[in-house]
Formats: structure tokens, sequence, C-alpha cells
């Protein structure tokens, strides 16, 4: 990787849903990219809204049914999953995809991480880690607004605040609009991550990928030597 002479921030969004198994793997190998990198090069994250199904209801839908409804049948649905629960355990990822009972409407789970955001990117990483560790190891229903105020309380967010929020309509539409931008960018699959807003690398790709792409874009930031 290039070596960067000088300290250069290097911003990332990460456009993604906290019910996608790959969202989840692809935060891990961020992290991992992250670590590998020249420590002159301060990676700033973000992330951006993306819904998998916006159709589902927002109290969502059972499990079982939905992934039925999906893939034709059960045993399709765990032949899909087998594959995603090793890569899982390949990043020390524990999936338990068996204790999950409702498929969310992600809706109100993006709101609440655009609020984390407001408090800070160490602050909405946090949020974004509770939320896939909810959903994908401990089965708890992400769209359930009880459940969304305990993760944020974990990340050290008023939880009460939180839930007046959810009660009202606030950042709502701001959600909404930001899933019809990502489309509009030609996202179509996540995680996608966008760097300095101009360069995009879609799918959970490998940490040395990532790593690689940011060095390069931090080298052409970087002042060049006189």
């Amino acid at each position: 990787m290039t070596d960067v002479k000088s300290e250069t921030i290097v911003e990332v969004q990460v456009v993604s849903d906290v019910m996608c198994p790959w969202c989840f793997i692809g935060k891990r190998r961020l992290e991992k990219a992250i670590e590998m990198l020249d420590p002159a090069i301060k990676v700033r994250v973000e992330w951006k809204p993306f819904q998998l199904d916006a159709t589902l209801p927002e109290e969502g839908k059972d499990r079982q049914l939905y992934l039925t409804e999906k893939f034709g049948s059960k045993e399709s649905a765990d032949a899909k999953y087998s594959h995603i629960k090793q890569a899982g355990i390949d990043e020390d990822i524990p999936f338990d995809f068996d204790a999950i009972t409702v498929s969310p409407n992600t809706l109100n789970a993006h709101r609440v991480i655009a609020w984390a955001g407001q408090m800070g990117h160490h602050r909405q990483d946090r949020v974004v880690q509770r939320l896939f560790e909810a959903y994908f190891t401990e089965g708890k229903n992400i769209g359930d607004k009880a459940v969304l105020a305990t993760v944020a309380g974990d990340a050290g967010m008023d939880p009460s605040a939180v839930v007046a929020k959810l009660d009202s309509d606030e950042g709502r539409q701001e959600a909404q609009q930001a899933v019809v931008n990502a489309h509009h960018m030609g996202v179509t699959g996540v995680p996608c991550f966008i760097i300095e807003q101009k360069y995009g690398i879609s799918g959970a790709q490998a940490p040395e990928t990532l790593a690689n792409a940011i060095s390069k874009i931090a080298s052409e930031k970087s002042p060049t030597d006189a």
C-alpha cells in the first residue's frame, strides 16, 4: 500500500441495511482494513440507509413465512444462509439465524442510526454494531421501538428520548429520501462503500481490497513531496 507522508482524513460512507448479513460481514472487514492502513490515514465512517425490503409492514413479518415467500422453501433458505453463516464464522460473527422470528422493516432503525450520527461517528458506529448484534446473534426484532430504545441505550443514547422521537415523524422522511438517493446513485446491493463521495466499492469485499482502495485515495489527497 502507498505511504502517506502527512495525516490524511478519508471519508467512507457505508450504504447498508441492518437486516443484511453481508453488511455485518462488510463492517467487520472494513474494520480489519482500517487496521491495515498507514497510521497517518484516518478513516471517518458514516452509515447511510438502504432497505432490502421497504414493503415489509412496520410491525415486520413472521421470519419463516418471509423466507418461504422469498426463497420458495425453508430448505432453500437454509442452503443460502449456510454459506453466509460460514462467512460469519471466518469473521468471528456468531450468526444465529434460527433465533430470528421476525423479518423487520428497518426504517425506524435507520432513523436511530441517523440520530446517533448527529452525536458523532463513534456513537453511530456503536449503534450500528449493536443493531447487527441484536438482530443476527440475539434474534431481537429491531423494528420494535422498545428494542431500538434498548439498543440506543447500550450505545450511550437516551432511550426515552429515542422512544419519543420514534413516536413522532422526526427523521422519517429524511430516511426514506436517503434510501431513494442511494438508488439514484446506482446502489442496487449492499454493503456499498463510497470513498470520498466518488469511488464506489460494492459488496463485502476482502479487507485487503478495501485497504488498498482507501490507501490509494489517501495518497492522492496527500500533498506531493517538494
